[in-house]
């Protein structure tokens, strides 16, 4: 089949299949724009390569043969294939259609992402988003790996496979025990007035780059004395109304996780930031993440 394709060529059941809606030569041929003698001698050569009559020619008219028939039929459906399977290929080529997998960061706040996620599946409404959530490590170990196209992250990342695209960055708070002599305090607090405190954090392999610009951006004279490690967000901030330590939380998350044995507090210029941003692998060609990309560095 694929060779008897290749000889006749599409075009041969195109125009067969216009000849066999019009049932007349003059009319089919006006329609393809082509000479009434060119469209006979290409329905004879299809008749020739199939073998059989397709037209049964008697006087100045003609009907199609049960062949025929048949090969209207199949014409038909050989050509809504191929243009459907035209259309699927060119739609994967360009990133219209496919599927992408992504995955949110644990440490960033629910709705950051979640915008650029949304407006992305609003322009492709044809390529199948799947999302899970992780840490910064677990997330460059996914791209790493191939099992994910784009990660949200917390820079900075070391991985010189990976480019890291900003998406944004917000204020680093300090949460204090209600009952903390600190947390009485409405002036941001001095790095010298935190020196010293029991804090508490979560393990550095979720995001080693974060991890180590936290320390530097809140106890630039030396690390803290980290007594507790805690696996997320909300543990943290457990043990931290437990009285246990002192924590620093993105902004967001302050604000999703506010409890009433919890303060927090802004740090004194230079205020500390963390960023949020977009990894993906760096010689990554998938249109579909390129178009992403496109989107979020377009705005």
């Amino acid at each position: 089949m694929r060779r008897l394709l290749a000889e006749t060529g599409l075009r041969r059941w195109f125009y067969f299949s216009v000849l066999a809606e019009e049932l007349n030569f003059t009319r089919a041929a006006d329609r393809l724009h082509i000479a009434q003698p060119s469209l006979s001698q290409q329905i004879r050569a299809l008749e020739r390569d199939l073998g059989v009559a397709l037209l049964e020619r008697s006087g100045p008219r003609f009907r199609l043969t049960a062949a025929g028939e048949a090969a209207r039929t199949e014409a038909d459906d050989l050509l809504e294939r191929y243009e459907r399977a035209v259309s699927r290929i060119t739609a994967a080529g360009q990133g219209l259609s496919g599927e992408l997998h992504l995955a949110y960061s644990h440490s960033a706040a629910a709705d950051q992402g979640a915008g650029l996620v949304g407006a992305y599946r609003e322009r492709y409404p044809d390529v199948r988003v799947s999302a899970e959530a992780g840490w910064t490590g677990r997330n460059v170990a996914g791209l790493r790996q191939g099992t994910l196209d784009l990660a949200f992250v917390r820079p900075p990342v070391d991985e010189p496979e990976v480019t890291v695209c900003p998406v944004g960055a917000e204020e680093i708070l300090l949460a204090l025990p209600r009952e903390h002599p600190l947390a009485r305090t409405r002036r941001r607090l001095r790095r010298d007035q935190i020196a010293g405190e029991p804090v508490i954090l979560w393990p550095r392999e979720h995001a080693e780059g974060y991890y180590d610009s936290v320390i530097w951006q809140f106890w630039p004279s030396g690390p803290p004395p980290v007594v507790r490690e805690e696996p997320d967000d909300q543990q943290l901030l457990r043990a931290v109304a437990a009285g246990e330590g002192v924590a620093p939380v993105p902004e967001h998350r302050a604000r999703e996780l506010r409890s009433p044995g919890i303060v927090f507090r802004h740090l004194a210029s230079p205020q500390p930031t963390v960023q949020l941003g977009l990894a993906y692998r760096t010689r990554d060609t998938n249109p579909v993440v390129l178009n992403f990309v496109a989107l979020l560095r377009t705005g």
